[in-house]
C-alpha cells in the first residue's frame, strides 16, 4: 500500500481574471485533488486560493462549487484540510469551518510532521519589508473596518473586492516573477532570521508566486508558486519535501 502524504498549495486565485477563465483552473485543481485524495494524509491550503473572497453572515460569493464540493468530499472522508487566510480572502470567517469541516488557520505555526519541525505561513507581512501589506493586513482584520464593510450591499462589495484584487494583480503581476536576490527575498530574510533562535527543518509559504525551493543553512524553503501561471504545488512523504509542477516535474533544490 502507498504511503499517505501531506500535500500544500496556495495562490490560486479563483475568480481572476474572469469567471470563464477561473472555471477552467477550478477545474484543474479539482482534477488534481481527485488525482491526489487517496494518498493524502493531510492538504494545506495556504491562501489566496480565491482572489477576493468575503463573508456575510448569511452570504457567501457567488460560485466556485466544485473545489468546495471537492474539499468538503476531502474532509468527510477524514483527510484534515487546514486553509491559512491569506492577503486575498483574509475575510473568511466560520464558512469554511462550519459549512466544510475545514480548519481555518490565521497566523503563522511552527508543527511537527513526522518528526519535521514545519513552519507555515501565507506570507503576507512577514519579514523586514512588506510594509504595504503590514499596513492593509491591519485594515483587513480590523473588527471596525469588517463591521462598517458588511453595511455595504453584496452586489456592490463584491464588485469593489475584485475590482481592486484585479488591479492588484495586474499591478504586482511582473514583480512577483523575479526574483530578487538572497539578500532581498524578505520571506527568505525572515526565515534566516527565526533560524537564528529555532530548529525548523522546512519554511513553507504562499504570497509570492515565484516557485522557489533553496537549501538555506540548516533548512529547506519553499515558495509554493502559484496555479495562474506555474501550476506548483509540494509534496512531503515523510522523509522528503518537493516542490513539483502539475505535469509532475520536479523542480531543483538550490544551495544558497
Amino acid at each position: 500500500m502507498e504511503s499517505k502524504k501531506i500535500y500544500f498549495v496556495s495562490d490560486v486565485h479563483l475568480g481572476l481574471p474572469n469567471s470563464n477563465e477561473s472555471l477552467k483552473r477550478e477545474k484543474m485543481l479539482v482534477e488534481w485533488l481527485d488525482s491526489i485524495k487517496v494518498q493524502t494524509e493531510a492538504l494545506y491550503l495556504l491562501g489566496d486560493i480565491f482572489d477576493f473572497w468575503y463573508e456575510y453572515r448569511f452570504v457567501v460569493p457567488k460560485g466556485f462549487v466544485r473545489f468546495l464540493a471537492k474539499i468538503a468530499e476531502f474532509t468527510d472522508s477524514g483527510i484534515p484540510v487546514y486553509y491559512f487566510t491569506g492577503n486575498h480572502d483574509v475575510w473568511a470567517f466560520d464558512y469554511f469551518e462550519q459549512e466544510l469541516g475545514v480548519e481555518i488557520i490565521r497566523k503563522p505555526i511552527t508543527i511537527d510532521l513526522h518528526g519535521k519541525r514545519f513552519h507555515l505561513a501565507h506570507g503576507d507581512g512577514l519579514g523586514p519589508a512588506d510594509k504595504g501589506f503590514k499596513l492593509l493586513k491591519w485594515l483587513f482584520t480590523n473588527k471596525i473596518a469588517q463591521v462598517l464593510f458588511s453595511r455595504i450591499h453584496p452586489n456592490f462589495a463584491l464588485w469593489l473586492g475584485h475590482s481592486w484584487s484585479r488591479k492588484k494583480r495586474y499591478d504586482d503581476g511582473l514583480d512577483d516573477l523575479i526574483y530578487k536576490g538572497h539578500n532581498k527575498e524578505w520571506l527568505l530574510l525572515y526565515a534566516r532570521e527565526m533560524l537564528k533562535t529555532e530548529a525548523i527543518d522546512y519554511f513553507i509559504f504562499g504570497h509570492r508566486h515565484l516557485p522557489m525551493h533553496l537549501v538555506v543553512d540548516t533548512a529547506e524553503f519553499i515558495n509554493l508558486g502559484d496555479w495562474i501561471s506555474n501550476y506548483t504545488y509540494a509534496v512531503f512523504d515523510g522523509e522528503a519535501l518537493k516542490l513539483l509542477r502539475l505535469d509532475g516535474t520536479v523542480l531543483a533544490k538550490e544551495i544558497i
